[in-house]
């Protein structure tokens, strides 16, 4: 296992849709536990496949307060959202030093194929929702900065670069 380094928010890969995946194989599950590991490395609550360059529908989540219970999830679709929103700040390694306040539904119904290559769909509540609905945004080709007003974003890129040149 291994933690792999994060795409800048600059390269193309993040702004376009990730592939699906067809199958869990030994690859898949092998990617599955490295991004486990760059996500605690960072330490976050979920981290998606094309953050790291990985350009497959592929996502892990964990907002549990003791960690170690991180869902991997290939080609998760949200499939029912709650009219209630929930406001959370929200950041990316791929954008590093910035961080937004974003609306989301509260809660979310998502459908996913498991680790055990099994179609399932589970009810996610507060921050698991809002991880999850982050981590779709990416495998979309979208990061959270997408959802602000145009000069909002164009604030925090040129912020966050500036940080990086530092």
């Amino acid at each position: 296992m291994t933690v792999r380094p994060f795409l800048p928010y600059a390269d193309r890969r993040l702004h376009v849709p990730a592939e699906p995946v067809a199958a869990i194989t030994e690859t898949v599950r092998m990617i599955w536990d490295d991004m486990i590991d760059t996500m605690e490395a960072m330490p976050g609550v979920g981290l998606a496949a094309p953050q790291i360059g990985i350009m497959q529908r592929l996502a892990v989540v964990d907002a549990s307060d003791k960690r170690g219970q991180a869902l991997r999830m290939a080609n998760p679709e949200v499939i029912h959202a709650s009219v209630h929103l929930r406001a959370h700040e929200e950041a990316s390694p791929n954008l590093p030093g910035v961080l937004a306040r974003i609306e989301r539904p509260l809660a979310v119904t998502v459908r996913f194929l498991n680790a055990d290559g099994e179609i399932e769909e589970r009810d996610f509540v507060g921050l698991w929702a809002t991880s999850v609905q982050h981590q779709i945004d990416h495998l979309d080709g979208r990061l959270y900065v997408d959802r602000l007003s145009a000069l909002r974003r164009k604030m925090l890129v040129a912020k966050s670069a500036k940080l990086a040149r530092r």
